[in-house]
């Protein structure tokens, strides 16, 4: 089982930043790839944009060149820094982690909630 654990959420106007945190823990694959998704109230779960372990980086369009996403190896966390932001990203943002064994493992994370005002 890997657990992960979000951090950084909040509110914030329109324009301004936020740093998001995963941290992830328990039985870790050396082949995986970890990446946020969101959803915003009556609206599907949507790809923010995921990192590899090797550290290629895959964005959505909605996000690209706002968002940066980011990992610290020694300490199995990744990040999601959010700059630009739009009242149309306000969602809950969740981690997740997709590990390659024998088969394909997924997990995710509880889910940190970002607002962004008008």
């Amino acid at each position: 089982q890997v657990q992960l654990v979000e951090s950084g959420g909040g509110l914030v106007q329109a324009g301004g930043s936020l740093r998001l945190s995963c941290a992830a823990s328990g039985r870790l694959f050396s082949i995986h790839a970890m990446g946020w998704y969101r959803q915003a109230p009556g609206k599907q779960r949507e790809l923010v944009g995921t990192i590899s372990s090797g550290g290629s980086t895959n964005y959505a369009d909605s996000v690209k060149g706002r968002f940066t996403i980011s990992r610290d190896n020694a300490k199995n966390t990744v990040f999601l820094q959010m700059n630009s932001l739009k009242p149309e990203d306000t969602a809950t943002y969740y981690c997740t982690y997709t590990g390659w064994g024998l088969v394909k493992y997924d997990y995710w994370g509880q889910g940190t909630q970002v607002t962004v005002s008008s």
